[in-house]
């Protein structure tokens, strides 16, 4: 995006008037990119040597953009990475410079079509929910630096421009999700989950999760209750009727809640008397109101309950980003410091961060195949999400496993890869790096360019042995290899796409895939 942005300026093809009127910084971002500040131009020539793209069609690709009605659209994915806010800023410069951010079929987009309905051109209109009442206790942590928290309790970290300290965590209650599949570097989470005295968790299924906590409360599964299935950007409202009979002793979340909430003394303060249909019914009818207001008559409860689905409309809601701001930015300000696209920003510039400055930069990652590691370990391992399953929803379900190559998650690698290392489609391979190791089964795909593997994300973690320090994953789980790493000072977010590996045949008897496998209960 440097690059395009480099060849946009040099020749010319930018809108100084829009840049003038509609952002700020521009004149602090352009001496960087021209390479005044450092003396390395941003040019196709520079962007093509880090990327590997051809220098000729980076400049192509610009001249195109500029030339026709453009939209720069992201994936939510490319923020999982060492310094993975700088996507996000330069898209919005790159958008920015054409002058085409708030025309219709302009500007950018991020996660289009694919994530919480953006581009959807249903109406999109707030949905009740439970009341969330308000957490008495300011302490927080970005999500991804629960290690990081359970072992240097105590400690500072950095966070948007503030300085926090961990606190010192004694009890886990977890509900909803599943840390690990998506934390990172789980032979260190190990050691970080082994502090607390205690581990509670809700689940359905006796995976990783439950295999790490001190106490499993069984939850129901979604078939298993009555519910209301709705986004604020769907436009749409599902029924969800309940399909099976809840199984053995297990309960909803909400019952789970209640029970504890009269144990606390409080249950009527949070079940305000209603049970699980009079809460669905509370919900759909302050929806019903809400909607009326904006002139969408929604059918009663019961007719919506036996009819199972409803969409607020038919016709087509138009959605342009930033056309009113277009229009007349002073009267409709950004929520920016400035009020405008903040090219440059004084407020995270003031922030003093060397992993973040004021303007999009190019910062080279911890790992990456330009770096010295590379020697060692000379592979790239990217995680996508899988197709067979729902992050490692039903992993131990026929669909997934039907998937397994040899028993294990499925890793793909150039055929030259392959060729350099004596390994044949459907091998056990073993992948490794400083962090821990995994066995996967090879799928050899000319799709996967040279120096890149892909593991799919979240197969059940099953460390060999379960009680080791640094044990083998046997069930092919890459964030035994990821890093560990906030993405910044300035958002913390994880870095699991900036990872180098080895991988070679495993030549040992693989050890048996047991994460599947039922407890004994004893009763």
């Amino acid at each position: 995006m440097l690059g395009l942005a480099h060849t946009l300026v040099t020749e010319g093809l930018h809108d100084e008037v829009f840049v003038q009127r509609f952002c700020v910084g521009f004149d602090r971002f352009k001496p960087y990119l021209l390479g005044e500040t450092d003396s390395r131009p941003k040019d196709a020539e520079w962007a093509g040597a880090v990327s590997g793209l051809d220098a000729d069609g980076i400049r192509t690709l610009a001249r195109n953009l500029a030339a026709a009605r453009s939209l720069v659209s992201v994936s939510w994915s490319v923020q999982r990475a060492d310094h993975g806010e700088q996507p996000y800023w330069m898209a919005v410069v790159l958008a920015a410079l054409p002058g085409q951010i708030g025309l219709p079929g302009g500007g950018f987009a991020v996660g289009l079509s694919a994530m919480h309905g953006v581009g959807n051109p249903a109406p999109q209109l707030s949905w009740a929910s439970l009341p969330q009442g308000i957490n008495p206790v300011k302490a927080f942590i970005p999500v991804a630096r629960i290690s990081d928290m359970l072992l240097h309790p105590g400690d500072t970290f950095a966070y948007d421009g503030g300085s926090y300290r961990y606190p010192d965590i004694r009890l886990v209650y977890w509900c909803g999700g599943n840390p690990f599949h998506h934390h990172q570097d789980l032979n260190r989470l190990r050691r970080a989950w082994a502090r607390p005295e205690t581990v509670i968790c809700h689940e359905c299924w006796w995976n990783p999760l439950a295999r790490h906590a001190d106490i499993v409360l069984p939850v129901t599964t979604p078939v298993e209750r009555n519910d209301l299935a709705c986004t604020t950007l769907d436009g749409a409202v599902v029924a969800m009727h309940k399909a099976v009979p809840t199984f053995a002793a297990s309960r909803d979340d909400y019952q789970i809640f209640a029970g504890l909430a009269g144990r606390l003394g409080v249950e009527q303060a949070f079940t305000e008397g209603r049970n699980e249909g009079d809460w669905l019914r509370h919900l759909y009818n302050v929806s019903r109101q809400r909607h009326a207001r904006h002139g969408y008559e929604l059918p009663d409860f019961d007719t919506f309950w036996d009819e199972g689905a409803l969409m607020l409309g038919d016709a087509p809601v138009e959605r342009v980003l930033l056309q009113a701001f277009r229009r007349d930015p002073a009267a409709n300000p950004l929520d920016t410091p400035s009020g405008r696209i903040e090219i440059f920003s004084e407020t995270i510039a003031g922030f003093g961060y060397d992993d973040c400055p004021g303007h999009p930069v190019w910062l080279e990652p911890a790992e990456w195949l330009g770096g010295l590691l590379a020697d060692r370990f000379p592979l790239h391992l990217i995680s996508n999400q899988p197709s067979t399953r729902l992050h490692s929803q039903l992993d131990n379900g026929t669909v997934s496993r039907a998937a397994k190559v040899a028993g294990r998650e499925p890793v793909h690698l150039n055929p030259q890869d392959a060729a350099d290392r004596g390994i044949a489609d459907g091998d056990i391979v073993r992948l490794f790096n400083e962090r821990g190791a995994c066995l996967a089964g090879a799928c050899l795909d000319p799709g996967v360019r040279p120096g890149v593997v892909r593991l799919a994300t979240d197969a059940w973690f099953d460390p060999q042995p379960m009680d080791g320090e640094g044990s083998l994953d046997v069930h092919g789980n890459p964030n035994v290899l990821t890093l560990d790493k906030g993405t910044s000072q300035l958002a913390q977010g994880p870095s699991a796409q900036t990872c180098l590996v080895e991988l070679v045949r495993f030549h040992e008897k693989a050890p048996d895939v047991g994460v599947f496998e039922p407890p004994e209960i004893l009763r």
